[in-house]
């Protein structure tokens, strides 16, 4: 019986934009409602709605008539508009929802409160708050949390998809049907230059893990759902992370970094035009056109208003804070920012989750960025234009203004490492150890990297409604790479076997004109590939390491979550670890896209003291393969030593080669890109 009330809190993401009283899922699930649980505008036909979906080949639940908790906040976003976790009245509403779920009693009286959101709450918001809570509440973490890509594909693809989709599912009603093909390019034309790496921005996957990491890591709930360790730092490095990697994308396609929005009134010279329609609105995403600027926005409807003389108070603040090594607190004291804490403490001041030691007076920096700019169309309301695209955290990577904005983001970071200690022998050395070589092993040759497209097909039938049942596939091409190997030797002579931390980073050695970067900007392009311990006995050794196995990425199956996949039983500890396994960067976006030519690149490994750098838990079961940075669920991030570490802050040496320990070796090798797509195969 436990196991069906669980399996029917899963039918809400099921064709979500229905109402629960259809048919949901494969077996015809039918919620019967208590009559004050229908909203007004179906009330005087429940007992109708009732016997029309509760055929004799349907499976009813009967939801429980429970005293409903209050729900007036929520309530309060209108059913048929966006919702954006960077828009602060939005925040505290899923808040006050998120808090509302998880302190249900019991999966029923949650399955109850749930028939009577889905009628009433914002889909998007509402389908958000119960994937938050089901990640958080001891008796759900087990739960089979679909991607938003499979419950709202509209914020991902071309509205022409859904069209041709709906025409296959009403013409091949049973039986195979032919995939619906995503064109690879059809925001904008190569008229653009920025349309060269319209690959990395719109990619399914890297706006997948974005969402996904926000929903692991919520602005705002229960603290203790908030509160996770180093929170604030992984904030700060997984977006590092993410502009270290489209500048290299960028230098690959023959572009220059991307520059920073130093300026808030500044001209944004570039235009976006999503093509994205949304299902719940029923209105196109709003483009911004060249040469937009950032206004005072005024806009009762979201509670917003602001001028932009605020966020540059805020930003002013910020660069005290770092100048001064300290932030101001309540009760106008100040708190050192630390070695250890200091970046934790400046992310989550930055991204203002409830974490935030201050946030009435270091606001709301990063989400008013966004909020700023997907509102730069019609700043007071008078058009009554929802965001754009900035706007949502599924949709934000899109845009070439988010990689602008965070650039800027990250440089304010950087301010602080900049005045860190430079990192000295005692703590880049592995006395004993010596790493002679790394190197790469694979189809593309020695040392060098293969990537090309690929199409791969994700099944879109748990987002459309009002279509036949069945699967409706959708094809998309996607940059990928071919499976590699490392190959390091490390030599221990230290007398004992020990064990070594292996961190493992890649970085241009060229900038966007061929001319060879300084290794204080390098240091800043260095991506992480891989991050493992290894036991190392005396005398020499041969580390061999599958890329399959990356630290930073998850595979494509679970990028796309196919829950038929799942092990375990719901509500176990190993389906709750593959839930949380959602979040980490796609596998298929380990490598940069190269050069037809071979783009140089060097890789470097280091080899740290395992013993100085772990962490004493217990994570027996726990999903680790992507912790670098997404962390792990429910316990401490897996390094003692700051992340990044060891191109987090300026070293003391001027060039990569004198930076060099024994215990680190560096390989020149190359990404060769072949312009020819593969087919994936269909599981």
């Amino acid at each position: 019986m436990a196991d069906e009330a669980r399996r029917n809190l899963m039918l809400f993401f099921d064709r979500p934009t229905e109402p629960c009283f259809m048919q949901k899922g494969d077996d015809k699930t039918v919620f019967q409602l208590p009559d004050h649980y229908y909203p007004d505008k179906y009330k005087a036909l429940s007992t109708t709605l009732s016997d029309r979906f509760g055929t004799d080949d349907a499976r009813i639940v009967q939801v429980s008539n429970i005293g409903l908790p209050d729900l007036s906040l929520p309530k309060q976003l209108p059913y048929n508009e966006q919702f954006s976790l960077f828009i602060q009245k939005h925040r505290e509403m899923a808040g006050s929802l998120i808090d509302t779920l998880v302190g249900m009693r019991n999966i029923e009286d949650l399955t109850s409160v749930c028939s009577y959101c889905q009628l009433h709450i914002n889909p998007y918001m509402f389908n958000y708050c119960l994937a938050v809570a089901l990640l958080h509440r001891d008796d759900t973490k087990g739960f089979n949390v679909p991607t938003v890509v499979q419950t709202f594909p509209d914020k991902f693809m071309d509205p022409k998809v859904f069209r041709r989709a709906r025409e296959v599912s009403n013409v091949v009603t049973t039986g195979p049907r032919m995939p619906v093909v995503i064109e690879q390019n059809y925001t904008v034309s190569d008229a653009e230059p920025e349309q060269r790496v319209a690959y990395f921005r719109e990619d399914i996957g890297i706006n997948l893990h974005h969402w996904h990491w926000h929903l692991v890591y919520p602005f705002e709930a229960d603290f203790a759902t908030v509160n996770k360790d180093r929170r604030g730092e992984l904030f700060y490095y997984m977006h590092q992370q993410i502009i270290a990697r489209y500048n290299v994308e960028r230098f690959c396609n023959g572009l220059g970094r991307v520059e920073r929005y130093t300026n808030f009134r500044a001209p944004i010279a570039e235009a976006y035009f999503p093509k994205l329609d949304s299902q719940v609105a029923s209105r196109a995403w709003p483009p911004r056109f060249a040469g937009s600027i950032l206004r005072d926005l005024d806009r009762p409807v979201d509670r917003i208003r602001i001028e932009v003389s605020e966020l540059e108070r805020w930003r002013d603040r910020f660069l005290q804070a770092i100048e001064e090594n300290a932030v101001l607190v309540p009760g106008n004291r100040k708190v050192p920012l630390t070695e250890e804490n200091g970046i934790d403490v400046l992310g989550n001041l930055m991204e203002s989750s409830i974490l935030s030691r201050n946030r009435g007076y270091y606001g709301d920096l990063h989400n008013m960025g966004h909020v700023f700019c997907s509102y730069a169309h019609d700043p007071d309301h008078r058009h009554l234009e929802q965001y754009g695209v900035m706007g949502d955290s599924a949709t934000a990577m899109r845009d070439p203004f988010f990689y602008r904005w965070h650039a800027y983001v990250d440089d304010i970071f950087n301010m602080h490492k900049v005045k860190l200690p430079k990192y000295g022998a005692d703590r880049l050395d592995f006395p004993g150890i010596r790493v002679s070589s790394i190197s790469v092993e694979g189809p593309a040759g020695r040392n060098t990297f293969g990537t090309q497209w690929e199409q791969s097909t994700v099944d879109l039938a748990r987002g459309l409604d009002f279509t036949p049942r069945g699967s409706v596939l959708a094809q998309f091409t996607h940059l990928t790479h071919e499976e590699f190997t490392y190959v390091i030797e490390v030599n221990n002579s230290s007398g004992r076997s020990t064990t070594g931390m292996f961190r493992i980073f890649i970085a241009p050695v060229n900038d966007d004109r061929g001319q060879p970067l300084s290794f204080a900007d390098q240091r800043r392009l260095f991506i992480e590939l891989d991050k493992f311990s290894q036991p190392l006995n005396t005398g020499n050794n041969t580390v061999r390491r599958s890329s399959v196995d990356s630290s930073v990425t998850i595979p494509y199956e679970r990028t796309f979550m196919d829950q038929t996949k799942r092990p375990g039983d719901p509500g176990s500890a190993t389906a709750a670890e593959f839930d949380f396994c959602g979040c980490g960067w796609p596998h298929h976006m380990l490598i940069p896209k190269g050069t037809a030519r071979g783009y140089p690149m060097v890789l470097f490994v280091m080899v740290s003291n395992w013993n100085d750098d772990r962490i004493l838990q217990d994570t027996s079961g726990s999903c680790n393969d992507a912790a670098s940075y997404c962390g792990l669920r429910d316990r401490k991030y897996p390094d003692r030593r700051a992340m990044g570490f060891p191109f987090d802050r300026p070293p003391q040496a001027s060039t990569l080669s004198s930076f060099l320990r024994p215990n680190m070796a560096i390989r020149p090798c190359s990404v060769r890109f072949t312009d020819q797509v593969r087919i994936r195969p269909q599981q």
